[in-house]
């Protein structure tokens, strides 16, 4: 049963064929009643549908709407203080708990034997101290500087100060060496919330959003995962 093309018919419906002409408004008519446009009515307004096939055409196609995607998720699992300042990429939030945190998650993971404490090492814990106290002073090129110094050292490896030049690098605009440095900081310690929260901040600063809510994610598991059941 075909449907007629009389003006009436479509004034009846409130579309104007003054304003959309008769093939928009049998498309519209056509995504009210089906949600689609089969492809021989196409032929009927004198469009070609060679290589289209018979298929339906999709009305958002048709109207030149971009399909829609669905909004990544956010994290289902409570939030940490951390977790909450990265979802909402807080740098000031962020800041203030790694300046509270201090180096708590690095204990243990750095024993020196007393041969080690030579003039370099003693040099390198000195350059990690001006770094903190660049970073609580928020002077982040500084805090940059300093704790590069002691990364290029080598002889001790903190978790803590990947992710506090990470955020000096968040903080200073620069979103690709903040991901390497976060990154860093999992290859230190892969269980590590912190480091993937400091990812996801990262990637949301690079317009990677769905890669930053599955940082999100990770990190909100392993919080899961820790927490006394």
């Amino acid at each position: 049963m075909s449907v007629p093309l009389r003006y009436p018919f479509f004034t009846f419906l409130g579309i104007s064929t003054y304003r959309y002409g008769i093939l928009p408004t049998f498309v519209l008519l056509n995504t009210i009643l089906y949600g689609s446009v089969p492809v021989p009515i196409l032929a009927i307004f004198g469009i070609g549908t060679f290589g289209i096939g018979m298929s339906k055409v999709p009305s958002y196609e048709m109207l030149g709407i971009p399909k829609h995607e669905e909004a990544p998720t956010t994290p289902p699992h409570p939030l940490s203080p951390m977790g909450d300042a990265c979802t909402r990429v807080d740098l000031t939030a962020i800041h203030q708990i790694l300046v509270m945190t201090h180096y708590k998650d690095d204990e243990g993971t750095n024993e020196l034997s007393f041969q080690e404490w030579t003039q370099q090492m003693r040099d390198m814990l000195e350059a990690r101290k001006h770094g903190d106290l660049a970073f609580r002073d928020k002077d982040f090129r500084t805090a940059i500087d300093c704790y590069s110094q002691f990364i290029d050292v080598g002889t001790m490896i903190s978790r803590t100060v990947y992710a506090r030049r990470s955020l000096c690098h968040l903080m200073c605009d620069q979103p690709d060496a903040a991901l390497r440095d976060a990154m860093q900081a999992q290859c230190v310690y892969p269980d590590w919330s912190t480091a993937f929260y400091m990812q996801a901040v990262a990637l949301a600063k690079l317009d990677m959003h769905k890669d930053a809510v599955d940082m999100l994610n990770e990190a909100a598991t392993l919080e899961d995962k820790k927490r006394p059941k």
